[in-house]
């Protein structure tokens, strides 16, 4: 389990502030003490992009269910899909998998290319903890928070010779 950061920690401070107990058994009120991030420090060249928490996500932009035309869904449904860029993110941690992400979206978008094939392995149902099947259970959040979640126009589950459940399509907008 990893620790909050300064950023987090703050944010569930105020939050844990605002908590009505259950109980009507007095509470020992103590004062929660604020936590200021430290300064980034200047850093050159390429920023490594910072993966969204549940905490930075926008209201909810479900782009699986976002419309494509009829012609679109009926090619991803059948298999007569052929993606422009496939990103394979088995072996990745859940780091490495958003900037991969994020490096992939980027230059999908410069190469004006349309889909993309996502392989992110299957989900595992179940109780915490699972290590794995976190990539697969977060890329949706992460694409809807994501700086070119504009660029998208949808994302589908993909057909059984791309990989079926354990792959999604990302399908871009054109410019």
């Amino acid at each position: 389990m990893r620790s909050l950061s300064p950023e987090e920690a703050a944010l569930w401070a105020r939050v844990a502030a605002t908590i009505r107990p259950l109980s009507r058994e007095p509470i020992d009120p103590t004062p929660v003490e604020e936590v200021r991030p430290a300064p980034a420090p200047a850093v050159r060249g390429r920023i490594p992009p910072v993966r969204p928490t549940a905490a930075a996500l926008p209201p909810s932009r479900r782009l699986q269910d976002a419309t494509l035309d009829g012609g679109w869904d009926r090619r991803v449904k059948s298999g007569r899909i052929e993606p422009d860029r496939v990103l394979d993110l088995h072996g990745h941690n859940l780091d490495r998998a958003w900037a991969a992400i994020d490096l992939g979206l980027e230059q999908a978008i410069a190469a004006e290319q349309r889909v993309l094939l996502l392989v992110t392995g299957h989900e595992r149902r179940g109780e915490p903890p699972l290590e794995r099947g976190r990539i697969r259970a977060a890329v949706h959040h992460w694409l809807a928070a994501s700086r070119h979640a504009r660029h998208i126009a949808a994302v589908r589950g993909a057909h059984r010779r791309h990989g079926g459940g354990g792959s999604l399509y990302i399908i871009l907008r054109r410019r």
